[in-house]
């Protein structure tokens, strides 16, 4: 038997095959098939044009209005109303309406509806982030969405992969956004071109389950087909009371071919901000602390969940956002916002001076919920900062963790939180 990595493991299973190596083509049946309020009505308009009367399996098509939602506009309320009447005609189980949703890719973890050695593909290129519970899961195309609810398959280019292997502990205020922040400036936005992000090594037993959520959604970031991490107890922990699906495991072999192999040590890497206009444009917090800034973002599907609101409001706790900056909270998923309700972190924010938000990804994109004018500077723990991301074109976007974020809206500038 020849070798094979993690995700060529799993794609090889769903293909039915017992190898794949990089490059070769295959169509692999599909666990889950995901879409949003911006991303499936084009998805209905091609699914109508197949002429099926059914998605090929209602409990493994998922669909989350998050972008616009509440929505912002009338637009967004048309689309809305599209996805929803959508999800009713066809009896979708996982249809996740305002009240009950989240930002999607905080929800489904959340929900347990992605198990190791799934595939998923979904109609966001965010959807990569499933990856940290060992599954292979990809962004695609609404017209790929459209085919995948159909018929339950999609086509693949089996990927090549980069193997980073991951050593020691991250320090206090060192989170997972602060490592893949690290890793994306080393390697560049195209440094994984269309290949698998695979995180191994004795340092993955040092990582929560929520920095490796942050750190596989944004494989995306790096340019790579999919981010994975080796599933451990830490996985098999986060999964217990969420799922009953039996599922299997997949390692790499250990003479599994990598284009490259990169060794990462977390104590060295330091709270890391990825300046304008690009991720891959990262310099030390320390280095920016004459910027100053106008507005703070602290959630969004990289960083909107329990353990980010938590290290926030450790450091906020007590004190005030500085005078003139906004800072806006957005948690993940309505559990999560009672879970920080319940531990007191919402009272602590917002005694702060910050201000709470439903589960939304307006800010992120520019959508809603936060847009920047012409010359203001927002710190945010979002995912993407080219230009005009966050509204107008003459913003600018510094991304950073939780930590440095809130740091930030204590000083009104880049702000290490080491050095608080």
């Amino acid at each position: 038997m020849k070798s094979m990595t993690m995700t060529q493991k799993i794609l090889a299973a769903h293909a039915d095959l017992d190898f794949v190596e990089a490059g070769q083509l295959i169509e692999a049946k599909l666990d889950l098939v995901l879409g949003n309020d911006i991303t499936t009505p084009v998805a209905i308009t091609e699914f109508n044009k197949i002429g099926i009367t059914d998605v090929f399996d209602k409990s493994k098509v998922v669909i989350v209005p998050d972008h616009f939602t509440p929505a912002k506009d009338i637009q967004a309320a048309i689309q809305c109303k599209c996805v929803r009447e959508f999800a009713l005609d066809k009896d979708i189980e996982n249809y996740f309406e305002v009240g009950e949703m989240g930002i999607e890719h905080a929800l489904i973890p959340e929900k347990g509806l992605v198990v190791p050695g799934d595939v998923v593909i979904g109609a966001d290129s965010h959807t990569c982030t499933y990856g940290a519970l060992g599954a292979f899961s990809t962004g695609i195309g609404s017209t790929d969405m459209a085919a995948g609810m159909a018929t339950g398959k999609s086509w693949f280019k089996v990927p090549a992969a980069i193997k980073f292997n991951l050593i020691n502990a991250p320090r206090k205020y060192v989170s997972g956004k602060d490592i893949i922040l690290h890793i994306i400036g080393l390697i560049g936005v195209d440094g994984a071109l269309y290949k698998s992000m695979e995180f191994v090594g004795d340092g993955v037993k040092n990582l929560s389950m929520d920095s490796r959520l942050t750190m596989a959604n944004m494989a995306i970031e790096a340019g790579a087909k999919n981010g994975i991490f080796e599933v451990d107890e830490i996985t098999v922990e986060y999964l217990k009371g969420r799922t009953n699906r039996d599922y299997i495991v997949y390692k790499a072999d250990p003479d599994a071919n990598y284009d490259e192999e990169i060794t990462i040590d977390l104590s060295s890497v330091n709270p890391t901000v990825a300046c304008p206009h690009s991720p891959d444009n990262t310099k030390d917090a320390d280095e920016l602390s004459n910027i100053k800034i106008d507005q703070v973002v602290i959630g969004s599907c990289t960083n909107g969940r329990l353990e980010d609101l938590r290290m926030a409001a450790n450091i906020l706790r007590g004190k005030k956002v500085a005078k003139g900056i906004r800072a806006i909270v957005f948690p993940g998923t309505q559990q999560i916002y009672l879970d920080a309700i319940e531990e007191g972190i919402i009272t602590d924010l917002v005694k702060a001076g910050c201000v709470m938000s439903t589960p939304t990804c307006g800010p992120c994109l520019g959508g809603h919920m936060g847009i920047l004018a012409d010359g203001e500077r927002a710190v945010t723990t979002t995912n993407r900062n080219f230009v005009g991301r966050m509204g107008h074109t003459d913003s600018e976007v510094y991304l950073a963790s939780p930590a440095v974020a809130a740091a930030s809206a204590l000083t009104g500038y880049i702000t290490n939180p080491e050095k608080l």
